[in-house]
């Protein structure tokens, strides 16, 4: 019984510190704005049928193609199993394949910001 009536105690006592700490780090200061939710760099007070821009979804994509193969070549290295010619032969040609896509984008206009 005694150790029911501690475990009550401690619950209510947890419980009131919560309650308390969550009144006094509430926001005082709402706004329309800030209470608005935020996704992909475009205001949701706009309309919904306003038409964006495609280029930055691609030049995103383009890093994230770059980032993925940066994040494939280097543990490459580290590994133990893959000799040296091997991992130089495999990053030489996703390096070519990655340039060539690049160079074809480039010259296409599709890293150009203002056309």
């Amino acid at each position: 019984m005694k150790i029911m009536m501690t475990m009550m105690t401690m619950m209510t006592i947890v419980s009131m510190v919560m309650m308390m700490t969550m009144t006094i780090s509430k926001k005082s200061k709402f706004s329309r704005e800030k209470n608005s939710p935020f996704e992909c760099g475009f205001s949701k007070m706009s309309s919904s049928r306003k038409s964006f821009s495609i280029h930055f979804f691609l030049v995103a994509t383009i890093f994230l193609i770059f980032d993925i193969e940066i994040s494939m070549i280097m543990p490459m290295f580290s590994t133990k199993m893959v000799k040296m010619e091997e991992w130089m032969l495999s990053s030489s040609i996703t390096i070519i394949i990655l340039m060539t896509g690049l160079l074809h984008e480039w010259n296409s206009g599709m890293l150009e910001w203002s056309k």
